[in-house]
């Protein structure tokens, strides 16, 4: 290539041809919408990460007061995991083109979740009945203000649910569904990592 060819090349016309070969004719590998929850995520990774240091922090205070663990917790837990599990039944069954199985996982899934977060209120009824409220001490409002962050972020989740639960009930086609379904296990799977996480802060304190 000779010194003219060069100078007359446009750098941003050689960076636009290799993006579209890197994505095979310049279109991204992944939906826009999957880009944009993996964002999201990724700041809600941050937010909860800063809640856990400050807890650990906190912690080395000695007016630190443990709250004793509810064992209505463990089975919460137990109910967020197989909400996650139902709701990758669900994405597996719209791979497969598999209809019955999609909406049993995800409606399954769904009424879990639901059940998760009845657990978590129940738990916070008996500790407020046994004198644990917000302003106890430090341990209790973390303890509140986790499950609280936690639990606002699943009912998120479950409005984006409930519209992928419409459009199921008025019989879209599968391949129409699949994004809404994979979207929603992604997130599921995620608050399920992350509510395991901050219960095991939670024991250890």
């Amino acid at each position: 290539m000779s010194i003219f060819r060069i100078l007359a090349t446009k750098p941003w016309e050689r960076n636009e041809a290799s993006l579209g070969d890197l994505h095979g004719g310049g279109e991204l590998s992944l939906p826009t919408q999957k880009i944009g929850l993996f964002v999201f995520l990724s700041v809600v990774t941050v937010l909860f990460g800063l809640i856990a240091a400050a807890n650990v922090m906190r912690m080395k205070f000695g007016d630190w007061q443990p709250l004793t663990d509810p064992q209505m917790l463990w089975v919460n837990t137990g109910v967020l995991a197989f909400s996650s599990l139902a709701l990758q039944w669900a994405s597996v069954s719209a791979r497969r083109q598999n209809l019955k199985g999609l909406k049993i996982g995800f409606f399954l899934g769904g009424v879990l979740a639901v059940a998760f977060l009845a657990g978590q209120i129940l738990v916070w009824r008996n500790l407020i009945d046994s004198g644990h409220v917000v302003l106890g001490n430090s341990a209790n409002g973390f303890f509140y203000m986790i499950t609280a962050i936690h639990g606002l972020h699943l009912l998120g989740g479950l409005w984006a649910w409930g519209k992928s639960a419409v459009r199921i009930g008025r019989g879209v086609e599968i391949r129409e569904l699949r994004l809404g379904v994979e979207l929603c296990t992604l997130y599921w799977h995620f608050l399920l990592l992350v509510w395991l996480g901050m219960f095991a802060l939670l024991l250890r304190t």
